[in-house]
């Protein structure tokens, strides 16, 4: 796994007109926690923070403070802007050997759906799933091959074996699945209480009028 140095600045907790003047600066507004340091509230440059955020892969991370202290952590947590997508504050979670931590990890779709050959639309659900795991164990991403998924196939998180990592997300949480060209504007039943997932289209294939022409 990549280790990034992330230089931040602390910060004093400001008013909310002090926050939005902090991000048209460019700056970004942070918290690093551990379980064996206060909340520390810190800034970052956004194109230093947006790297980390907008990837396919988890990085551990240096924390380096202007007051010289130095923390290992992933991201635990990212806000965005509702209309403009930009990050609007982070959470970082510091890591400990031999302690478990619970964070977010990226899922990386791996292969072509046979699904696809016969005409089906492969739908991304989970992009990316919460896990336990040991420092040592945290992986850059969730490698999920859907090689051998036919049209009706899905996978969810109980399909799902990472050596050293117990999976938080539910495990009838649906991850991928292979449908029908007719069904992508199908709504997939949600858990009670949540919201319709919004499946990412990422692979059709030709319908089978057009391979018969």
């Amino acid at each position: 796994m990549d280790k990034v140095t992330l230089e931040a600045k602390k910060r004093q907790t400001p008013t909310k007109s002090a926050l939005n003047q902090l991000r048209k600066s460019g700056k970004v507004p942070g918290v690093f926690y551990s379980k064996h340091h206060e909340p520390i509230t810190i800034e970052v440059p956004e194109s230093a923070i947006k790297p980390l955020v907008f990837t396919s892969k988890t990085s551990w991370i240096s924390l380096s403070l202007d007051s010289g202290e130095k923390y290992d952590c992933v991201i635990k947590d990212v806000q965005f802007d509702p209309v403009t997508d930009k990050i609007v504050h982070f959470d970082l979670i510091g890591l400990q050997v031999g302690e478990k931590i619970q964070f977010e990890v990226p899922v990386l779709l791996k292969g072509t759906a046979i699904g696809v050959k016969e005409g089906g639309v492969v739908q991304h659900f989970a992009h990316k799933l919460e896990v336990e795991c040991l420092p040592t164990d945290i992986p850059e991403h969730i490698e999920v091959d859907i090689t051998n998924l036919k049209i009706g196939d899905s996978i969810h998180v109980s399909d799902l074996s990472v050596p050293g990592i117990s999976f938080i997300t539910s495990a009838d949480a649906l991850v991928v699945s292979v449908t029908h060209p007719r069904a992508e504007k199908e709504e997939v039943p949600a858990a009670e209480g949540e919201a319709p997932a919004e499946p990412e289209v990422i692979g059709k294939g030709k319908p089978k009028e057009e391979e018969e022409e």
